[in-house]
């Protein structure tokens, strides 16, 4: 997937360069950890500060021991006493509850709607040669599929609900926004804020362009499908792109 390599942009190469997720997903991750350096920094001047901030230290301990009782014992949770921990903890947080699922959740109906291109199920098992279901594939072949595929009812309640789930609603507040200009008083944080959404534009901006580049298949293929998942801004209802500020379903 990815090797770590300091001489590259964000400081991972990708072995698969034609990889829309991993190729947009990396620039908005490093956009979101920017971000929360920028931010942390302002509050936190030294690693004793992080380690001696009572209230942080709360609410990490309820993240691990809490919120991930049955993996609490796990070593590799960061004990978030440096700044560094603290920041890719954040980073980790907000990536998950943002671009990530908006990768997995928006592309839901663009992608299975057409409910041949994405079963739910298999009914029936590969069929095996000398078979009464095997000559009936050989005959029939679309026949055969659809009676091993997800039957109507199913598609009917499984397309109702992905629909539902890909859509954004009116009032959705996406990365590198606010639905509050007063949500702090700190110039510095406010400016910080400013550039992150800044730099957002641009990826999205990045991300277009390499939409219509002929040179990558996987993006501008057979079937004319570009990735549009992770372009930060969107519009009401069923885009087929947007990344809310945390998980909206």
């Amino acid at each position: 997937m990815a090797i770590e390599d300091s001489s590259s942009p964000n400081g991972l190469r990708l072995v698969i360069k034609d990889y829309p997720y991993a190729v947009d997903g990396l620039e908005i991750w490093n956009a979101i950890k920017t971000w929360v350096k920028e931010y942390v920094s302002l509050y936190y001047v030294t690693d004793d500060m992080v380690k001696k901030d009572r209230e942080l230290q709360g609410w990490w301990r309820e993240v691990v021991e809490k919120g991930h009782g049955d993996l609490k014992e796990k070593s590799w949770w960061p004990k978030v006493h440096t700044r560094e921990e603290l920041i890719q903890s954040c980073t980790i947080i907000i990536w998950v509850a943002s671009a990530l699922h908006a990768a997995v959740n928006f592309g839901q109906y663009p992608y299975g709607g057409f409910i041949l291109n994405r079963p739910t199920l298999s009914r029936r098992l590969i069929p095996e040669k000398g078979t009464a279901e095997y000559d009936e594939m050989e005959k029939n072949p679309e026949k055969a599929y659809l009676r091993t595929i997800t039957p109507k009812y199913q598609t009917l309640v499984d397309l109702s609900v992905i629909e539902i789930l890909s859509r954004h609603a009116s009032d959705e507040v996406y990365l590198g926004q606010r639905d509050n200009p007063y949500w702090t008083s700190n110039p510095k944080a406010i400016e910080a804020f400013k550039r992150f959404g800044e730099k957002l534009a641009e990826i999205e901006k990045t991300i277009s362009e390499r939409n219509h580049d002929p040179n990558l298949k996987n993006r501008t293929g057979p079937v004319q499908l570009p990735y549009t998942v992770l372009l930060p801004n969107s519009d009401t209802g069923l885009t087929f792109r947007g990344i809310p500020n945390s998980i909206s379903i």
